[in-house]
């Protein structure tokens, strides 16, 4: 269900298994994905930090990801989802260059 929402929703993404898990990216640069955990599901946005969104947690740390657990199909909102990923189109910060600078992010949108 979550492929299925993310390639209906992510228009222009490419899709591939990184690190194990699906990433969708866009123009190369890493937006969601999701793998499983201990503690289920976890849908992760790359972005998600700046999306001010108070079901998706948030991690401290240099990083700007965010993300949800589901346990159950039954838990996935789908518009939700949909809105996360319009602004995950939208707030990218450029996690394709990490490493190139060094571990310092910069705002793409």
């Amino acid at each position: 269900m979550l492929a299925t929402l993310i390639d209906n929703n992510l228009i222009n993404s490419e899709n591939k298994i990184w690190h194990a898990h699906p990433v969708w990216f866009l123009d190369g640069n890493p937006i969601v994905g999701y793998s499983k955990q201990k503690k289920g599901i976890r849908l992760m946005f790359w972005s998600g930090a700046d999306f001010e969104e108070e079901n998706l947690s948030v991690r401290d740390g240099k990083f700007k990801d965010a993300s949800i657990f589901y346990n159950s199909i039954n838990e996935i909102n789908p518009i939700d989802i949909k809105r996360w990923l319009e602004k995950s189109a939208q707030i990218q910060w450029d996690y394709k260059n990490i490493i190139k600078r060094k571990g310092k992010l910069e705002r793409l949108k």
